[in-house]
């Protein structure tokens, strides 16, 4: 199969959908690689290592698209690249369609084979291909929020871990997944006073076994989220409705009794945030002010540590990669119902029912077009 990696185009986006080690694996079973120039540049992964693992250097996106069967990004493709996707095609990558009803109508349109990372599973109920990146966002929300506290960035002048005699910050975390466990993880290593809220006791009570009394678990009810926010220096917002948007747990009402100078920290923002007040911003101007408290809501969070993204969702992503080049796209669908989850457009129909409810489209079962 010939495979596509086309360079990433969003604001400050460094990363690059194969690193050099993921192409090599391909291409030593037989498939070719065509990858753009400077694709991996900016992190160090030049076009001659590409070519070492066998890829083609392509000079341009067109290119890619206009010979590629499968395509491995990174982002979802932006109205510029949405045009150059086609029938018969197939564009694997994060897609977060429930909010964005542009590019859920532009994919339909398309024709293509659209899979998103963000909602393949496994057998543990987990999701993997979301997994490494939500590790990044959730220790990089930390590092956000340190430096948005600061004085000179707007913020309250706290320092997280404060020092002896002077409390120090407390990080409130909505949401005990994937990022918010790791969220917790750094800003306990801090010294922070941090709390996670959650509405699953189960996952409450492994936080619990698992960090004991350095970390608070509370049910997350309405009121304990309200109580928690009022007092708090940083609210990390890391809620997850799979393939779903995020539900809006701080209203804007409630801004007006938070501290001055605090900041809330939306890792949720690709699938609409879980704040009433966030809005998508970029790695170019990062926050914005909203009745006195700072609002950090980066879409790509860990497109500001590229090379550590790159080659961790390279190893996630590269399985199913092979599967899809080995097995043939629709073969591997019918194969494995976890990938198929991923499945969110088919040639013209919304296949993934968050999304089709979002947008008013009639969802159409995976299973029922690959035959």
């Amino acid at each position: 199969m010939l495979i596509g990696v086309p360079r990433e185009i969003k604001n400050h986006e460094y990363r690059v959908g194969l690193t050099p080690s993921g192409v090599r694996e391909l291409t030593a079973v037989g498939h070719q690689l065509l990858v753009e120039a400077g694709a991996g540049q900016a992190i160090g992964l030049l076009d001659e290592h590409y070519r070492q693992a066998g890829a083609t250097i392509a000079a341009n996106a067109h290119e890619v698209y206009a010979k590629a069967e499968l395509i491995v990004k990174v982002k979802e493709p932006l109205p510029e690249e949405r045009q150059l996707l086609r029938q018969g095609q197939t564009l694997f990558t994060y897609l977060h369609l429930a909010p964005d009803y542009e590019q859920t109508r532009d994919l339909v349109e398309s024709g293509a084979i659209c899979i998103a990372y963000e909602t393949v599973t496994d057998s543990h109920g987990s999701l993997p291909l979301l997994a490494p990146m939500s590790e990044v966002a959730g220790r990089m929300s930390i590092q956000a929020a340190a430096h948005a506290l600061e004085k000179t960035q707007g913020g309250m002048g706290v320092l997280i871990g404060g020092v002896a005699g002077v409390p120090p910050a407390s990080i409130i975390i909505i949401g005990g997944g994937v990022v918010g466990l790791n969220a917790a993880r750094m800003a306990m290593g801090l010294g922070a006073d941090v709390t996670v809220l959650d509405k699953s006791l189960g996952r409450l009570k492994q936080l619990d076994e698992q960090f004991g009394p350095r970390l608070t678990t509370i049910y997350a009810t309405s009121d304990a989220i309200e109580r928690a926010v009022l007092k708090a220096d940083i609210v990390i917002g890391a809620v997850l409705l799979p393939g779903a948007k995020a539900p809006k747990l701080i209203p804007r009402a409630l801004l007006a009794e938070m501290k001055t100078g605090s900041v809330l920290v939306d890792v949720s923002i690709d699938q609409g945030g879980c704040f009433e007040t966030s809005r998508p911003t970029t790695h170019d101007k990062p926050t914005y002010v909203e009745q006195g408290v700072i609002h950090y809501c980066v879409a790509n969070m860990p497109g500001a540590v590229a090379r550590t993204s790159a080659f961790a969702l390279t190893n996630a992503t590269l399985p199913y990669v092979l599967a899809l080049a080995n097995k043939g796209i629709k073969q591997a669908l019918k194969d494995d119902k976890h990938l198929l989850a991923g499945l969110n457009v088919c040639e013209g129909k919304v296949t993934y029912q968050a999304v089709a409810e979002a947008h008013g489209y009639d969802y159409v079962s995976g299973e029922s077009l690959l035959n």
